[in-house]
């Protein structure tokens, strides 16, 4: 997340680079680490301090392992300095979840309590005149983006939501010097499995921002899966319908729902989202189809879960906190083939 973080801001007309941080890499050139970004910048990255860090930015991202942001934010909010947080720290509203999904008490309930949720298609008037922004995650986002339509309008009965996830394997994070087996290359590549059944800490997030749409409890069931992708996310929901409508009618809501969004491409009758369609890019591509056997909707998205599920959603925030054009510094097409 932080190395596609760099790519974007680095190619960012309004965005000045000022520091990267990182503790085990502390004093090394960012393109030792990054060789693709060599010639483009001569940072070297710097150790964690979070005086260090209010004193030289405006707006920090922070990448950091889950229940760390939360140690580094309040300082950063006292200093005035805004943050857009790519973890799960400030992401759930009820601090109790945390303890459920994280095994872990928040530590920061006053900035809890003030981040927005950054996920402008639901909640873009709050991150303008926000100071903490937590970035979704990559799962709920393609979950919520995929299925919002249906829970804003009431069109989806809020009981038997079922939502299956698959995502590359990047979706992990760099792992540092420790790689889970799952994710080494000979037992990803060739194969597909199930993780985090029953019990994804992504659950609580879906739920939360389905049933702020709904304006009722929504409860899922959430399956994610690995894909032998290095980047891409593709959902897959089946909602059932309070009334029986035809995929042309239930397109024409998607549609209505999501006009104007500069990122999210509602397709026609009979087309497919696909992860390769999205890779490189913030664009998230979403479908519906009636299944009327069944009196429910499949709802499908495609994104990149470093991208629209991530970093460059993170500067979509970082450009309406900031008051710039939502498209900045994200113009560029998804990489294909």
């Amino acid at each position: 997340m932080g190395a596609e973080l760099l790519r974007l801001l680095l190619g960012h007309s309004k965005v000045r680079l000022m520091g990267v941080t990182s503790d085990r890499l502390a004093g090394e050139p960012l393109a030792r680490a990054y060789p693709h970004l060599r010639a483009i910048t001569d940072l070297r990255f710097h150790e964690l301090d979070a005086d260090w860090l209010a004193d030289t930015a405006d707006v920090v991202f922070l990448a950091l392992p889950h229940m760390e942001s939360q140690k580094i934010v309040p300082l950063l909010r006292r200093r005035g300095v805004k943050a857009i947080d790519l973890s799960a720290d400030y992401r759930l509203r009820d601090a109790n979840d945390y303890v459920t999904w994280y095994k872990a008490p928040h530590t920061d309930l006053a900035g809890l309590a003030e981040a927005v949720y950054g996920l402008p298609e639901l909640h873009r008037k709050a991150i303008a005149g926000a100071s903490l922004v937590a970035a979704p995650g990559c799962y709920p986002a393609g979950a919520v983006l995929a299925t919002a339509p249906l829970l804003k309008r009431g069109l989806a009965r809020l009981e038997g939501i079922v939502i299956d996830g698959k995502s590359g394997v990047t979706g992990a994070g760099a792992q540092g010097r420790k790689v889970e087996p799952m994710y080494l290359y000979t037992e990803a590549n060739e194969n597909v499995q199930a993780y985090g059944v029953a019990s994804h800490r992504h659950t609580p997030e879906i739920e939360q921002e389905l049933g702020a749409l709904a304006g009722a409890p929504v409860r899922v069931s959430f399956t994610p899966h690995l894909l032998p992708l290095n980047r891409g996310l593709f959902t897959t929901a089946s909602v059932a319908l309070t009334q029986a409508l035809p995929t042309g009618a239930l397109l024409e809501v998607y549609r209505e729902f999501y006009a104007g969004e500069p990122f999210v491409r509602v397709l026609d009758e009979g087309e497919q989202p696909a992860t390769r369609a999205v890779v490189g890019s913030n664009y998230c591509d979403v479908t519906v189809v009636a299944d009327a056997r069944t009196g429910r909707a499949v709802c499908l998205s495609a994104l990149d879960n470093l991208g629209k599920g991530g970093s460059a959603n993170g500067v979509q925030n970082l450009n309406i906190l900031s008051g710039w054009p939502e498209r900045a510094g994200l113009e560029a097409p998804p990489v294909y083939p």
